[in-house]
């Protein structure tokens, strides 16, 4: 596997003076899913807009797959597909019909397109709606037919831009579901932008964590939460006696907090020492009233890394969602 996307010093200025990209740096491999994660504003879609070529850069330069996606747009149009945070399927035509016009918008023969159609539809399971006004369709029908969309003329990259923004549980895991097989069954390489934190370490291989324009910290979802070193086990004894000493003799304990009878213990894996650390409590006369097991998660990584939570608002230097669903469009129809 080599890299299919290289971003080199990518900047984005708007109105002058709003650095909605600024100065981000990155890499994905072929066949890997790799996520943005960050709030609002944070540059996500405008990076995506860029790699994309519906926004050209301020400075910096992006490539995919070896070509340029501001020298070489059309060439770069051509083995992408995208699907945007704004629905822009047509609601008074039916799914199929929706896929051809995509179709005919990416040149690809009427033949083939039939085909790829019923495959499609069949992919994300829309074959009972299929010929029904799209009009008709919920919510997580429509964004499972603009992920359709996104494939009908078979791209190498597919951007995806919030894929599951505004979808109840259900339907999100329908969508990472679909997501998932794109890389397991089509090698197919996804970059993909969320604000959703358990969406992030579910589908990517690795993440970007994005703020302020700016990557904060990349590597796979595992090594960012084991950088905050290590599981934390909460331990609750019948009596206010002192077991620390007993606890930091075990192996693999870091460091440990104590508050009365409580212990707060960090650990390099919690699944393996806890064993050891309950065992040599009971060995040294400790009874054990509770215990509990504490992974880092992704919201401390996000917070460890940027001073703050995925609560941030818009920032006026991104795409509003109009302008994110008009230039989605707009690729459209210059293919």
């Amino acid at each position: 596997m080599g890299a299919i996307i290289e971003v080199k010093d990518l900047v984005k200025v708007f109105n002058g003076t709003i650095r909605a990209v600024d100065g981000v740096n990155f890499q994905v491999e072929e066949g890997e899913i790799f996520g943005f994660l960050g709030p609002n504003g944070a540059g996500k879609t405008t990076t995506i807009s860029v790699l994309t070529t519906l926004l050209k850069p301020t400075s910096g330069s992006a490539t995919i797959m070896g070509m340029d996606v501001l020298k070489e747009a059309y060439k770069v149009r051509k083995v992408i597909g995208l699907v945007p945070q704004e629905l822009t399927v047509d609601d008074d035509l039916t799914g199929r019909e929706n896929m051809m016009l995509q179709a005919t918008l990416y040149n690809v023969p009427k033949k083939d397109a039939i085909e790829r159609i019923d495959e499609l539809i069949g992919l994300v399971k829309l074959e009972d709606a299929a010929d029904r006004m799209v009009k008709t369709y919920s919510g997580g029908m429509r964004k499972r037919l603009e992920l359709a969309e996104g494939l009908i003329h078979r791209p190498h990259v597919l951007f995806l831009d919030e894929p599951t923004l505004g979808l109840d549980v259900q339907t999100r895991a329908v969508m990472w579901n679909h997501i998932k097989d794109l890389k397991d069954k089509h090698n197919m390489t996804v970059f993909m932008t969320t604000h959703y934190l358990e969406e992030a370490d579910s589908l990517c291989d690795r993440i970007g964590l994005i703020d302020l324009g700016r990557i904060m910290a990349l590597d796979t979802p595992t090594t960012l939460k084991r950088s905050l070193g290590g599981d934390v086990l909460q331990i609750k004894l019948d009596s206010d006696k002192d077991f620390t000493p007993v606890i930091q003799n075990v192996q693999g304990v870091l460091e440990i907090k104590r508050e009365g009878a409580e212990y707060r213990v960090k650990v390099l894996k919690g699944e393996t020492i806890m064993p050891a650390v309950l065992k040599a409590l009971t060995d040294n006369g400790g009874t054990v009233t509770s215990v509990s097991l504490e992974r880092p998660n992704m919201d401390q990584v996000f917070l460890e890394y940027t001073g703050k939570s995925l609560r941030g608002a818009e920032q006026t230097g991104s795409m509003t969602k109009s302008q994110a669903r008009d230039a989605a469009r707009q690729m459209r129809r210059r293919q």
